[in-house]
């Protein structure tokens, strides 16, 4: 069997595609391929054009093929010869199962029956396919096998919770609240001085006199006749020039009163004043290019997203964060955040932080991508893996902390359910709440997600820090739990044979290979 695989992000992309929708199913192809090559060969297309072709050739020599598409199902071409399934990362109770945009793409039902099975990462989104499209219908839950990729973390895995002393280091920036000056005052217009009033009033034009207002009148006289003599398909409306001479020719002239009534008269030309905001001064960003590093030590929670994701209520993790350790010097967290653009998040997760300081906690934001060294310090450097999501597909950051030995802080819905409980993590409770199909262009409500207890996050991270800090041999159990935990659900023979069974194949190795991208989303 010969396996093509495709992904919209790719190795030479993957860089540039920090926080883009389609990220992460990058990293569940990279995940799924050792698994896939012990089954048949693999062959990795860089277009979906490509597909045909390369199923025509090997059918040709008498080879049988199957397309698996990495990207959702709505982007998924429906019109290839050759056999297709979906890979489907999908983090709601149900799914698109109507069209809009008058684009039938949209139904996923309709796709899923054309292709006829369907494989998605955890037991939620294959409840919310087979109540669409029928209990018999064929989905394979597989989630992706990565824990052998973990083994080296796992030797050097320390026995102690709180940390003595770490080196974290990127090509990016880091944001360290220590050294960010913080303060909420700052967010606070401060009232002018005596001596500014008065600098602002010597600046104020002086009266109009009548010569200026006859001006004024004639300017935008002038400026009305070359409108009436244009040929553009739509003129300025004729009554814009009588607004501009009344606001700035006569308006002063008028009482309040007299003004409100000519406003309710004339609309058109006496009512509000459109008025143009002006530019916000530009932040100075801190340069992205070069190599930083900071030191962390104590107890260090993690957390891996993309501030722009609006199911990873990060806000919320933070505040919770602060809140919980506004007197705690020794508690830090660390943010890895998985977006190239930073100023699409930092005037917002400064103002956040502005906002709840002071605190004697520490927050620490790295923006860059991290190689695998990189990425391993910051593995082994945490004491806690935080996850605060309104819903997930999978959540690969959570998992590969786990593997890496790592207790969490998550809650235990979506497709957290399927390794989530109180003994591998503080549990966050949660409650249903209406949201849409992020796809959706008609912002319809159509589906489910949860909303994470604020007031049980804080305590989850009051609990964890006094295991570290006072239980230790209770958290060398929670570690060796979440090992346990990720070698049942993804290590590499039991996602193989459920493959295996899946496709009717027999496995042509047992030997998994590595995967050593990991910086996932």
């Amino acid at each position: 069997m010969n396996f093509i695989l495709y992904s919209d992000v790719n190795d030479s992309s993957i860089s540039q595609s920090l926080g883009r929708p389609e990220y992460s199913y990058y990293f569940v192809l990279k995940a799924y391929r050792p698994v896939l090559e012990s089954l048949g060969r693999v062959h990795v297309v860089s277009s979906t054009a490509e597909v045909d072709l390369l199923y025509r050739q090997l059918l040709a020599v008498g080879e049988d093929s199957l397309f698996l598409s990495f990207t959702p199902p709505q982007k998924t071409p429906n019109d290839l010869e050759c056999p297709t399934i979906c890979v489907v990362a999908w983090e709601f109770d149900s799914i698109p199962d109507e069209q809009w945009d008058n684009d039938p793409r949209q139904d996923w039902t309709q796709m899923f029956a054309r292709q006829g099975r369907v494989i998605t990462l955890s037991s939620h989104t294959g409840r919310a396919i087979r109540r669409a499209m029928g209990e018999d219908f064929p989905v394979l839950v597989l989630p992706t096998p990565l824990w052998e990729n973990f083994a080296a973390i796992r030797s050097r895995l320390s026995s102690r919770p709180v940390n003595l002393g770490s080196t974290l280091d990127i090509k990016g920036c880091i944001f360290d609240s220590r050294t960010l000056g913080l303060s909420a005052d700052a967010l606070i217009p401060v009232p002018l001085t005596a001596e500014q009033l008065a600098e602002l009033e010597a600046l104020r034009p002086p009266p109009l006199t009548l010569k200026r207002r006859l001006i004024i009148a004639r300017h935008y006289l002038r400026l009305w006749t070359l409108d009436l003599g244009k040929a553009q398909p739509v003129p300025v409306h004729r009554t814009h020039f009588l607004s501009q001479w009344y606001w700035e020719g006569i308006r002063d002239l008028l009482s309040d009163a007299a003004h409100y009534r000519l406003a309710r008269v004339l609309p058109a030309i006496a009512g509000p004043q459109s008025i143009v905001a002006p530019e916000p001064a530009p932040i100075d960003y801190p340069d992205t290019t070069g190599q930083v590093e900071t030191e962390v030590d104590g107890v260090i929670y993690v957390s891996v997203f993309n501030p722009q994701d609006g199911r990873k209520n990060w806000h919320r993790l933070i505040s919770a964060f602060c809140w919980a350790f506004r007197e705690t010097e020794d508690a830090t967290l660390v943010l890895k955040i998985t977006h190239n653009d930073l100023s699409s998040y930092y005037t917002e997760l400064m103002t956040l932080l502005a906002q709840l300081s002071p605190f004697a906690c520490r927050v620490v934001v790295m923006h860059g991508y991290l190689d695998d060294p990189q990425y391993a310090r910051l593995y082994e450097a945490a004491s806690y893996y935080v996850n605060a999501s309104r819903c997930e597909g999978l959540c690969l950051p959570l998992m590969e902390f786990m593997a890496s030995g790592k207790p969490v802080i998550a809650p235990d819905h979506t497709a957290m359910e399927d390794y989530i409980d109180e003994h591998v993590a503080f549990v966050v409770e949660s409650s249903e709440e209406l949201t849409i199909w992020p796809q959706d262009s008609r912002i319809i409500y159509r589906t489910l997600r949860y909303r994470p207890d604020w007031g049980s996050l804080k305590t989850a991270y009051e609990n964890s820090y006094r295991m570290a800090k006072e239980q230790p041999q209770d958290y060398q159990r929670m570690s060796r739990a979440a090992i346990e935990r990720m070698y049942d659900y993804c290590a590499f023979a039991p996602v193989q044979q459920r493959l295996s069974d899946f496709f009717g194949l027999a496995p042509l190795t047992s030997q998994a290979t590595a995967v050593t991208d990991n910086a996932s989303c």
